[in-house]
């Protein structure tokens, strides 16, 4: 009591019971049984005024009085001890009873049976379920053999000195409890507690706990929201640096050096014509020209490998302002399967540019035109599916709305699956710059919505209205298959139709609505997507839930659907597969005469079979070396692009004349220009007559030749021949050369350095080559030292008569 008087709970709302049969804590008199005779009396006495005490209730009939006193002396004459006045005398006035009890029990079950000795069970049933008057009063033994006894409830009934009396008693026999008179229950509050305490038995009442905090508790919830407050600013200010980090860090920039451009992507092609899917598919386009007759594709390239799409803009420079670094992150962050993805972009001039994710399949435009491709209403019912998910996600992420959605910006994947180009970056992207009496100005505006046509500067990102205004005439496209806002009739011009569009006519003038072609469903939402008012547009989360059903009505035999699906994707990839095959022969046949041209036919097929090329000997062939006196002073008075011109004139002239004879051309350093003939395929000592013949034709090829930069000047060509043997072989894995080696090489170049200008200089081994053939004229030079050779006879082949028979 001494802790629930220093916890603080009200005394007045609680009473504690304390079951003392034998009243041991009401011993000795008076009865205080908070009195200690300690400290803590005074606390231990004001909160005993809640507690009740319950005890045996002593008999107050002069048959227990008698037996008590009876009880005194006999244990004081017969054990010498003296037993004081106390309740545990109950006990033995109960031993007493009960044993009269059984004694009269056993009398009357003897009587019973007859003097036979009676069964235990028997006498001890006997006891139950009767009432004996004994020396402790009234006596009754219940149904099962319990008996009833009586209790006393004691109270401080006296503050003031704090003594315990008996305030009611509880008749067992009666089942009642009977209120000693003029003695009435001490509550220390305003009555009787009430069964639940106010603030409840463990203070859970919110209010009670509120107005029950202790200063420690108050001090740690002022710390925890000062901890809680500081954890929110810590989060706030490491969110804030990290956005500036990832501002900083410019994640997004792609230096054009990296991004490797696709040559064949800057080609235009006819939009009258028949569309196929190219090579790599089909280039997702941007409208026509000027002049409506062709469409311009958006170019690719190559970056980290993988295929691009790369939108240029057309600004000189890009001002990485806050807002536009902004628009660069949201775009990395935004990821949707049916958005095209961001990979960055270049601001290094004049190649600024947006790179995205390419879609291979071409755009929604290209489809639609290709009349080779057949769609079937569920294939056409999962492309606006896409749209839809797609423009959804848009207007609910931070980019909000498209702002020049078209069917040319809805882009096909390699595995059908449509996604949205051309999206965010409004800050970063430039306005076109066509004239606004051009054809493409009014037919890029053939999906703009009417409202953002009337203003003069409408927001560069659109509204979400607006998008549902475009999505409504993509619909009309995919339902029809006739191009943008179709027209029965003799279609009016872009700039018509834009002017109709903005002057509000009543009704309002949209494109066809051609119940034969699609549904009545489908029709309606046309018409609400592109209605006047804006209000009346739904929502693209609207839209799912109708195109929901509509597939649902579609999907009635799922199995008939796919393999028709199937059936269409065989037939057009049958088409692609042959397209692709013929454009593969082309190429490969381009492939292998650039390689003939490089290396000789029998060497390059080997490669080709992936077979190792071994050097081979060669007992005889003839090689010619020539080049251009004095061109070293030419190149020091010509720009090095006059000098680039001047020998890709004089050697594309010198190919195509050794193309007339059995010949091999090695290659060409600079001015040198170097021939054999006779390998690599073998051809007897014809090598001799053929280098001979070619050497004649290029020198009067030389002396006719025009500079184009000094056509006064003669080209001064000085040639060398010699025969011998020689070993052949490719050098090199990378870029690979077929050259020659042997001593035959060496003298047939100091031929050409020992020669002189517009003259054919030959050894004496070429010389007896030729003889055999007595059709060419020879004249002796004589004995000439060569560097590294000694003196050699050396010939001028003159020429080659006429009459002589040629084989």
């Amino acid at each position: 009591m001494v802790h629930v008087h220093r916890a603080g709970l009200p005394l007045g709302e609680f009473a504690f019971f304390y079951i003392d049969v034998f009243g041991s804590s009401l011993q000795p008199q008076p009865p205080r049984p908070w009195y200690r005779g300690d400290a803590d009396d005074v606390i231990a006495k004001e909160a005993y005024q809640a507690v009740l005490i319950i005890t045996y209730c002593e008999p107050q009939n002069p048959e227990y009085r008698v037996f008590v006193e009876d009880l005194k002396r006999g244990a004081l004459k017969n054990y010498n001890f003296t037993i004081q006045d106390s309740l545990v005398n109950l006990i033995a006035g109960g031993f007493h009873d009960g044993v009269m009890l059984y004694a009269l029990a056993v009398n009357e079950t003897l009587t019973e049976s007859g003097g036979v000795n009676p069964d235990g069970e028997v006498v001890t049933k006997q006891m139950w379920n009767r009432a004996y008057n004994g020396v402790t009063g009234l006596m009754k033994i219940d149904e099962n053999g319990e008996r009833e006894i009586d209790y006393s409830l004691w109270d401080m009934t006296d503050t003031e000195t704090g003594t315990f009396q008996i305030v009611s008693n509880y008749n067992g026999t009666q089942k009642r409890i009977i209120p000693v008179p003029g003695v009435e229950i001490h509550w220390p509050g305003n009555g009787v507690p009430r069964d639940v305490p106010v603030c409840g038995f463990e203070n859970e009442d919110p209010v009670c706990r509120q107005e029950s905090l202790l200063t420690l508790e108050i001090m740690c919830i002022v710390v925890s929201l000062i901890l809680f407050s500081i954890t929110i600013i810590t989060f706030f200010i490491y969110r804030k640096m990290k956005l500036e980090k990832e501002l900083a860090a410019e994640l997004w920039r792609l230096h054009w050096d990296d991004i490797q451009i696709s040559n064949f992507e800057k080609n235009l092609r006819s939009a009258g014509s028949k569309l196929t899917l190219s090579l790599r598919g089909s280039n997702y386009g941007s409208l026509i020209t000027t002049d409506g007759n062709f469409q311009i594709y958006a170019k690719t390239g190559h970056y980290k490998g993988n295929i691009v799409a790369i939108k240029y803009i057309n600004r000189k420079r890009i001002e990485l302002t806050r807002n536009v670094l902004f628009e660069l992150k949201h775009m990395r962050d935004v990821q949707n399967e049916h958005l095209t993805r961001f990979i960055g972009a270049c601001i290094d001039p004049p190649n600024i540019c947006i790179v995205t994710e390419y879609c291979p399949r071409g755009s929604l435009q290209d489809i639609m035109e290709n009349e080779s491709i057949n769609l079937d209403w569920m294939f056409r019912y999962s492309l606006i599916s896409d749209i839809v998910k797609g423009m959804a996600f848009l207007h609910n992420s931070v980019i909000v709305s498209h702002g020049n959605l078209k069917s040319s910006n809805c882009v096909v994947d390699s595995r059908f699956v449509l996604k949205i180009t051309d999206y965010g970056l409004a800050s970063f992207r430039f306005t076109s710059a066509d004239c606004e009496d051009s054809y493409s100005f009014y037919a890029k505006k053939l999906w703009t919505a009417p409202e953002l046509l009337r203003m003069e500067a409408p927001p560069p990102q659109g509204t979400q209205k607006g998008d549902v205004y475009s999505f409504g005439i993509i619909l009309q496209e995919i339902a029809l298959r006739n191009g943008p806002f179709y027209l029965e009739g003799i279609p009016p011009s872009p700039k018509e139709i834009i002017d109709r569009v903005v002057r509000g006519e009543r009704p309002c003038f949209r494109p066809l609505v051609n119940a034969h072609c699609h549904t009545e469903e489908l029709g309606q939402l046309m018409q609400r997507c592109w209605a006047e008012d804006t209000l009346e547009r739904p929502e693209f989360n609207q839209v799912k839930i109708i195109l929901r059903k509509f597939n649902r009505e579609l999907s009635t035999n799922i199995l008939d659907n796919l393999l028709s699906r199937m059936e269409q994707y065989a037939n057009n990839l049958e088409e692609l597969v042959e397209e692709r095959t013929q454009a593969y022969l082309e190429e490969k046949h381009r492939a292998e005469a650039l390689l003939y041209q490089i290396l000789p036919h029998s060497v390059a097929e080997q490669l080709k079979k992936g077979e190792t090329v071994q050097a081979e000997a060669f007992d005889s062939v003839t090689i010619y070396f020539s080049d251009i006196i004095g061109f070293t002073a030419l190149s020091a008075e010509s720009t090095p692009m006059q000098v680039v011109t001047l020998l890709n004139d004089l050697y594309t002239c010198f190919d195509a004349i050794i193309d007339n004879f059995d010949v091999y051309k090695v290659e060409t350093i600079g001015d040198a220009y170097m021939v054999v003939s006779g390998l690599p395929v073998r051809n007897g000592k014809l090598h001799g007559r053929e280098i001979a013949r070619m050497s004649l034709a290029l020198l009067d090829a030389v002396r006719t030749f025009k500079i184009r930069h000094r056509p006064d000047q003669q080209l001064k060509l000085r040639i060398g021949i010699h025969s011998g043997p020689v070993c052949a072989g490719v050098v090199g894995l990378k870029m690979p050369r077929y050259c020659l080696f042997g001593d035959t090489v060496n003298t047939a170049s100091r031929m050409e350095s020992n020669g002189e200008a517009l003259k054919i200089h030959m050894s004496a081994a070429t010389h007896a080559v030729l003889e055999e053939f007595s059709s060419f004229d020879l004249e002796l030079r004589g004995d000439v030292e060569m560097k590294g050779k000694g003196k050699m006879r050396t010939y001028w082949l003159l020429g080659e008569r006429s009459d002589s028979t040629r084989g």
